[in-house]
């Protein structure tokens, strides 16, 4: 058997977690996924995955055998570049993890420049808002909004995001502009899930103090974009990052609200594993998003 491929397979099994996310990832049907690792499990004579209906679970001598795995896997793409480090065409397929905001807005444009530069490798961009750790989770690079956390994985700042709260010129022509921060409960606040639970909106006036404004929350919405529908119907006041909204802004279907304060926003990282040498790949995108990810962040401010 391709004991190399194997690995790939059972790597990507236990990242993921079950193994019909894996084989989307690998582009296999879940039966041959299924397969080869029970192939694998023979020639180890050991068990490494116990198998329900709906995940898998790693056993210990599973668990070893994929750090070592892992191991072997970064060694051989290691040597691989070492030999080709003369052709600088990129192959393969690169896996990014980003918050669905950014990763919907901001970086398909971005990617594009890195896929016309390297036609013959594939992109794989993954969105959610959960902290996605690129060591268990089986991507090349993970752009993480807030403090990155601790972990086997380096951390690089690219720029800040900024939040911005917002209403329609139609809902405050109706309801009248809130001038300050109290203000703002008697206007239904619009929300993504999980932000100001504690219903108050965290403000930077003058000299960068802080003011906790009291919210009544209306609506809440799991993403971003039903937030940003509302918002442009005129259904109440509420805080967007500030690339979802530039645009909207600049055409002033929405209006940004108490001009003296700010709402603080999320430094912005990119976390990638801490493998020596750093893959190509992830040096070539890692760049691209030093170069031109802070100037698009900016021209939404």
């Amino acid at each position: 058997m391709d004991l190399l491929a194997a690995m790939r397979i059972y790597v990507r099994v236990v990242e993921r977690g079950s193994m019909s996310a894996a084989a989307r990832d690998l582009g296999l049907g879940q039966p041959a996924v299924s397969e080869r690792i029970e192939r694998l499990e023979q020639h180890l004579g050991t068990r490494l995955l116990r198998r329900n209906t709906r995940a898998v679970s790693i056993t210990d001598v599973g668990m070893l055998f994929y750090e070592r795995s892992k191991r072997v896997l970064e060694a051989a793409e290691a040597a691989q570049a070492v030999v080709t480090q003369d052709d600088k065409t990129l192959r393969g397929t690169l896996r990014i993890a980003a918050p669905q905001g950014l990763g919907e807005v901001v970086l398909p444009l971005l990617l594009l420049r890195m896929r016309e530069q390297h036609p013959q490798l594939n992109i794989d961009l993954l969105l959610n808002d959960r902290v996605v750790d690129p060591v268990t989770e089986g991507v090349d690079i993970s752009l993480r909004l807030g403090p990155p956390g601790e972990g086997n994985f380096v951390a690089r700042k690219l720029g800040h995001v900024r939040r911005v709260l917002v209403a329609a010129p139609s809902y405050l022509a109706r309801h009248g502009i809130p001038n300050k921060p109290y203000e703002l409960a008697a206007h239904p606040f619009i929300r993504v899930t999980g932000l100001f639970n504690d219903g108050q909106l965290p403000l930077l006036g003058a000299r960068q103090a802080m003011v906790q404004a009291p919210v009544s929350v209306a609506w809440s919405a799991s993403h971003w974009r039903p937030v940003h529908t509302l918002l442009l119907a005129g259904a109440g006041i509420g805080v967007l990052q500030a690339p979802v909204c530039a645009e909207a802004i600049a055409d002033g279907q929405l209006k940004p609200l108490l001009p003296d304060y700010q709402v603080p926003g999320f430094d912005l990282h990119a976390l990638f594993p801490a493998a020596r040498p750093i893959p190509p790949k992830t040096r070539a995108v890692l760049a691209l998003l030093d170069a031109h990810l802070a100037a698009v962040l900016r021209q939404a401010e």
